[in-house]
């Protein structure tokens, strides 16, 4: 078998996970999560950071699952996601320094009070988050969110299996967060935390 070339019986699971089967989900995730955190943790030596980048890797493989070659290998598929999404976030890390930097260099403290979002506007940047979400992913979320409803219940009421619930709100949370990244240093962000997550 050739480097970065699938087992047969590798090659019958990710089948399965391009049709959707969350038990084929389950079966990579379990199998790379621990070793994908370390091989991250290598990079952005931060084991909290390390899982967040890994936990999007995978939701970044089930997003895309129906456009992967199933006869290649998902374990070279998961670390070479996973490198690529730690080195984005160092260069990321890198330029966010950078500009906190001139920005503490050229504004005044009683400037920086006046870059912080009112509430009208952050309650318009959130829904803006929210609207984005795919369909069925921002339904559920909002069953949760806006109208308290339990997994189970959200799951009942639309005909899905809770775990399915359970990783639309996963991923709507994740896609959230990742709209709202570039308004951080702009909004309070212990506020958001607690009142919206």
């Amino acid at each position: 078998m050739k480097k970065g070339q699938a087992s047969s019986e590798e090659i019958f699971i990710i089948h399965r996970l391009i049709e959707g089967d969350e038990e084929a989900f389950k079966f990579f995730f379990d199998t790379y999560y621990d070793d994908l955190c370390n091989f991250v943790n290598a990079y952005v030596r931060d084991e909290s950071l390390s899982e967040d980048i890994v936990q999007n890797t995978f939701i970044y493989l089930w997003e895309n699952r129906k456009n992967l070659n199933q006869d290649s290998s998902i374990k070279s598929y998961l670390y070479a996601a996973s490198k690529n999404k730690s080195l984005n976030h160092i260069r990321n890390f890198k330029t966010q320094n950078r500009l906190k930097f001139a920005i503490n260099d050229s504004l005044q403290v009683n400037q920086i009070t006046n870059d912080y979002l009112e509430y009208k506007d952050l309650k318009n940047l959130i829904r803006s988050a929210i609207d984005q979400l795919p369909g069925k992913c921002k339904e559920i979320y909002q069953l949760s969110r806006d109208q308290g409803l339990t997994n189970k219940e959200i799951a009942a009421k639309l005909d899905l299996s809770t775990k399915t619930v359970e990783n639309q709100i996963t991923i709507a949370i994740h896609k959230i967060k990742a709209f709202l990244k570039p308004y951080y240093n702009q909004i309070l962000f212990f506020f958001l935390l607690a009142h919206f997550f």
